[in-house]
Parts: C-alpha cells; sequence; structure tokens
C-alpha cells in the first residue's frame, strides 16, 4: 500500500476550559465570606472595577417555587447595556470574536438551547438585611473603627508575670513558658525539653511554674487535665483527699462507673453526686476565655419565608452579593490618550476581565436562587412541618429539575445557607439519603430517622433506658425499615452515648 499526502478538513466540538470559565466556576463554589474578599482583590487590581453606590436601585423581584408560573422581566437588555456601552468596542460579538468562546459558556449545563422567550427575572434580592448592615453613604461617624484590640491570653499572662516575679532570670524564664502556653491554657511543651533550651536548674523552673499556676485565669499552665482542675480546686479550697481521688481518676468519672469511684474516695451516694457537680463547674479550657480567633457568624445567602397565599418566597441576600460596575467614562478618557500597544492591550485585558466578573456575579445569584428554589420546593413539607417531614433528595433530582448537572449543583450547595422560620440551614443539609419503609410505602430521609431517634432517647427515664435493638423495634412500629448497625451509626454520630452509660448519668442526676 502507498504513502501518500493529502489535505483534509475536520468539524469536532470541545468544550475549551478557558480563563474566564474557570474563573465562573471558582466564584460559584466560594462562600460569601471568600467571595468578597475575591471581589475586593479585583478591585484593588483592576482600574475599571468600582463598587456600585446605589445598592437599592431597581425593583426587589422574588421567586415563589410553588407558583403557577414567573413573571417575565421588562428591560433586562436595557440593564445590560447601562454597564457595557454600545458606543465602544465592547458588545457582544466583539468580546466573542477576542475570547474565541460564547460569554453563555460559563455554565454549559444551564440549558444550552436558546429560547425567543423573554429573559427570566432579576435574581431577588431580599430587603430583610437592609437595616444595620453599613453605614450610611453621608460620611457619617463611624465608632466601630475604633474598637479596641482584644487582649490576647499570652499579653493578659504577662502583664501578671510581671508583677509576681521581680527576678530578671525568672521573668525570662516565664516568659519562655508563656509563649508556649496554647490557647487552651495549657503548657505545650516538656519541662525537660525547657530545661536544657534554657540551660536553668530545673527547680527553678518548677518554681517559676508554680507562680505562673497561680495567675489568672484559675487552671491556666497545666500540663494536663487533671493538674489543671486541681489548681481550680485549691483556688476554691475544696482540694481534699477525696476530691484528690476523684480527679486522679477521671477516666472512672467519663466511664460513669459510680460505685468504684465511692469505694475508692470513701464517700456515699451524695457526696459523690456533689463532688461530681462540684468538677463539672469546672472550666477545662481556661485559656479559651481570651480566645486568639475570631468567630465569624454564618450569614445566609438565602432567605425564606412564608408568603401570603400559603406558598414560600425565596430571596437572595443582597448584603452577599457584591456589586461592582465597569467604569465606562474612565476606560472612554484612558482610551482616547493611549498609543502603546502594550497599553491598549492593558486596558483591553482589563475590561474584558471586568465584564466576565460582573456577568459571572450575576450569574451565580441567578444560579444560587434557581437551585434554592428547587429545594424548597422539593422539601415545603419540612418548612411546614418540621425536620420529620424531611424527604429523602440528591443531586441529580434537582438537577434534572432545573436542568442542570450536578456538579453545578454541587458547587452552589457548598458553604451556601438558607434563612428559614425553623434556623439557618446549610444547603447540603436538605439532600439526605433514603431509608427503605417497613410497609414499601415512600421512603424516610436518614435526616428525619436521625431525628427520631433522638426524640426517643430525650424521652426516655432512669427506669426505662432503650437500647439500641429496642429503638429498632419502636422504628420498625413506625414503619421504618432499619438495621441495629444504622441506628448504632446514627447515635454515636449524634454524640449519644450507649444506653449502660445513658443509665448510669440518669441514675446520678437522680441522687
Amino acid at each position: 500500500m502507498a504513502l501518500s499526502q493529502r489535505l483534509e478538513f475536520r468539524q469536532t466540538q470541545a468544550l475549551v476550559m478557558t480563563p474566564q470559565l474557570m474563573q465562573a466556576i471558582k466564584l460559584l463554589q466560594l462562600s460569601s465570606l471568600d467571595l468578597a474578599a475575591y471581589v475586593e482583590g479585583e478591585l484593588e487590581r483592576n482600574p475599571l472595577l468600582e463598587r456600585a453606590e446605589g445598592e437599592d436601585e431597581g425593583p426587589a423581584a422574588s421567586a415563589e417555587p410553588e407558583a403557577s408560573g414567573a413573571g417575565n422581566s421588562e428591560g433586562g437588555e436595557d440593564a445590560a447595556a447601562d454597564w457595557i456601552g454600545e458606543d465602544m468596542e465592547t458588545s457582544r460579538s466583539s468580546m466573542e470574536e477576542g475570547l474565541g468562546t460564547e460569554l453563555e459558556n460559563v455554565f454549559p449545563d444551564d440549558g444550552g438551547e436558546k429560547s425567543a422567550a423573554p429573559e427570566a427575572p432579576p435574581p431577588a434580592y431580599s430587603e430583610w438585611s437592609g437595616a444595620g448592615s453599613r453605614g450610611s453613604d453621608d460620611g457619617a461617624y463611624n465608632l466601630e473603627a475604633f474598637v479596641t484590640a482584644e487582649i490576647t491570653l499570652p499579653a493578659h499572662l504577662s502583664e501578671q508575670m510581671a508583677l509576681a516575679i521581680s527576678d530578671p532570670a525568672g521573668r525570662m524564664i516565664a516568659q519562655y513558658l508563656i509563649n508556649i502556653v496554647d490557647e487552651a491554657g495549657y503548657l505545650s511543651g516538656d519541662l525537660d525539653a525547657v530545661v536544657e533550651k534554657l540551660g536553668a536548674p530545673r527547680a527553678d523552673v518548677e518554681a517559676v511554674l508554680a507562680i505562673l499556676q497561680t495567675l489568672d485565669p484559675s487552671g491556666v499552665c497545666a500540663r494536663n487535665l487533671t493538674e489543671c482542675l486541681a489548681i481550680q480546686l485549691r483556688d476554691r479550697d475544696r482540694f481534699d483527699p477525696a476530691m484528690r481521688t476523684l480527679v486522679e481518676h477521671l477516666d472512672l468519672l467519663a466511664k460513669r462507673d459510680l460505685a468504684a469511684l465511692r469505694r475508692l474516695c470513701g464517700v456515699n451516694d451524695e457526696d459523690l453526686a456533689d463532688m461530681i457537680a462540684e468538677i463539672r463547674n469546672l472550666n477545662p479550657k481556661p485559656g479559651l476565655v481570651f480566645g486568639s480567633t475570631m468567630v465569624q457568624p454564618i450569614v445566609p445567602d438565602v432567605y425564606v419565608r412564608a408568603a401570603a397565599d400559603g406558598t414560600w418566597q425565596v430571596e437572595l441576600n443582597s448584603d452577599t452579593l457584591p456589586k461592582v460596575l465597569i467604569n465606562q467614562r474612565y476606560y472612554a478618557q484612558v482610551s482616547k490618550t493611549t498609543h502603546k500597544d502594550s497599553d491598549k492591550s492593558y486596558l483591553a485585558d482589563c475590561l474584558q476581565t471586568a465584564t466576565w466578573l460582573v456577568r459571572a456575579l450575576d450569574q451565580r445569584a441567578k444560579t444560587i436562587l434557581k437551585v434554592s428554589s428547587e429545594i424548597v420546593r422539593q422539601q415545603d413539607a419540612f418548612f411546614a412541618q418540621g425536620v420529620q417531614h424531611l424527604r429523602p433528595l440528591n443531586l441529580k433530582t434537582v438537577a434534572d429539575a432545573i436542568g442542570m448537572h450536578e456538579s453545578t449543583v454541587s458547587r452552589v450547595t457548598a458553604n451556601k445557607y438558607m434563612a428559614t422560620t425553623r434556623g439557618i440551614f446549610e444547603l447540603k443539609y436538605f439532600f439526605t439519603s433514603s431509608i427503605a419503609a417497613a410497609d414499601g410505602g415512600e421512603a424516610h430521609s436518614a435526616e428525619a430517622v436521625r431525628h427520631r431517634i433522638r426524640q426517643l432517647i430525650d424521652a426516655e427515664t432512669a427506669a426505662e433506658v432503650l437500647s439500641d435493638d429496642t429503638i429498632v423495634d419502636k422504628l420498625r412500629a413506625a414503619g421504618i425499615d432499619i438495621a441495629r448497625r444504622t441506628v448504632a451509626k446514627y447515635r454515636e454520630a449524634m454524640r449519644i452515648p450507649s444506653s449502660v452509660q445513658r443509665r448510669r448519668e440518669k441514675q446520678a442526676a437522680a441522687f
């Protein structure tokens, strides 16, 4: 067979992961705090981006998942024209030619077919979060900007150490010990290593440590839990021989072996109950009073409330949606005076990046609203009657209902929260596995079954503590087909002790 050369044309289709597409996917799975930090970085890097001044402009729309139909948006293309000038080379066709891809390719699973129907309404922005969100625009004095710095545990201990120790060598040893105290207040290092590191006599190091253990908060600089509780009991003048024995046998207390503790401590049931109650009033982690890390509150991305017609209204939290615009006036001024090719290329890149960021943020909001609305529609019984009516739900069910891919739904539900009349829940909370019904009826949600198990255990008495087998029988009587090992797994996941330990705790509480 002879070899020959020929020229062929082939046409293929492939999904190209452009930088803009990767940026949109990244934005979709970011939490509200991470998204705000990302947008702040883009505002610093891109001179064409600026914050939107009028955040409350435009009507506030809402999505009602149980309604018969959604309203059509008027002027959807006019809104886009506000930040894309028609007289400049920033039109849709010119951008597609420069990027080599279509703008709708940001989320390829979101209904690729084009329709002649009017554009969907813009995302719903909640009116709930307007009060107290930020300072007013009139430049009012912001007192919160002058909040004093939080006092840390090392700084608090150093201030007391300066008054308790006057010897310079002792202060040096004390400062080194303070530096190796963890955030819970425990001494994380070994004394032998400290002695070798500082080259000081062990007696001096132990003497300094004894002084540090008298500082506030009580129990700080302890080397273990037993020593921490002993320090606090000495401060209360309650460290008698019986209490010393109890502290030295905390493992028996954890096992609720009260009979062995009574025998070792030499006390009766009433005294032992008082001693255990006193132990419970102590602080096992005294250093956490001076927390070094700020606890970030959960900010919901979506609000769900009951509408007047009995349906559920889903609204986006406007505070979690960064609002940025493209400064077209600045771009026009700079582009007129730019003559170098490098400067023109830089401006074009900035304009393309800014345009894609604005579009990606808008598409992200619409996608979150669409997924949240479908979750509310699927779990309407939960919002109306409680967690016991939570239905089994998976990503594929929601993805098929809204015409998206499962990976898109998974990214949307990651690190997103929904505020409801029953509390704040992560979107992934509503996706649970199913447990078959004993009578062949509708399957039960795993979360609803866990809730039933907790209810049964909370209702038990000291005389009738339910074992795992008894719980299985009660659940099967209620129409839930579940195995004993599944009940034990759910119970351990909820950090509920076994029936033996619960019986000991209830008997001890009865004294």
